[in-house]
């Protein structure tokens, strides 16, 4: 099974409400995802008219949960729970991010240890391709004992 794409990224993360940061889902694979957000002057993190650039992080976050929500919706799961549990060398090129100019978040699985902690190489990016911000996560997500990706399905103990 394909989702259909663009799709809206609010089925796929465990976030309720306001905190649900991202807007939509471009693309997936079995490393990682792409997700759009389109900041608003209504957004929880706003601060003189844009968001602070260490909000990526969150949005990168929410990436991967957005990638693990898609296998897990795949398989007839609801979104599984996972924790940011480190970042490494964020680096934002930009002080804040503008408001109604769309951002584009790339997340890519690095590797996934037998204790569910997985790491992923993040970027920020306009649509237009310009670097943003990147990073490194370190996510604890217990490993799923099936799944469709068969990346998962491989490294399943």
């Amino acid at each position: 099974m394909r989702l259909e794409l663009p799709c809206a990224v609010r089925p796929f993360v465990p976030h309720d409400g306001a905190m649900c940061l991202l807007d939509t889902l471009l693309d997936y694979d079995a490393e990682g995802a792409t997700v759009e957000i389109t900041p608003r002057d209504s957004d929880l993190f706003v601060e003189d008219g844009a968001i602070p650039a260490w909000v990526g992080l969150e949005w990168m976050a929410q990436g991967v949960a957005a990638w693990a929500g898609v296998w897990a919706h795949i398989d007839g799961a609801p979104p599984p729970p996972g924790f940011l549990i480190a970042s490494r060398r964020y680096h934002a090129h930009v002080d804040n991010f503008a408001l109604d100019e769309p951002v584009h978040v790339q997340v890519t699985r690095e590797f996934v240890a037998d204790n569910g902690v997985r790491a992923f190489s993040g970027t920020l990016s306009t649509a237009a391709g310009q670097r943003l911000a990147e990073g490194r996560l370190s996510i604890f997500q217990p490993t799923p004992a099936t799944s469709s990706s068969p990346v998962e399905r491989q490294n399943a103990r």
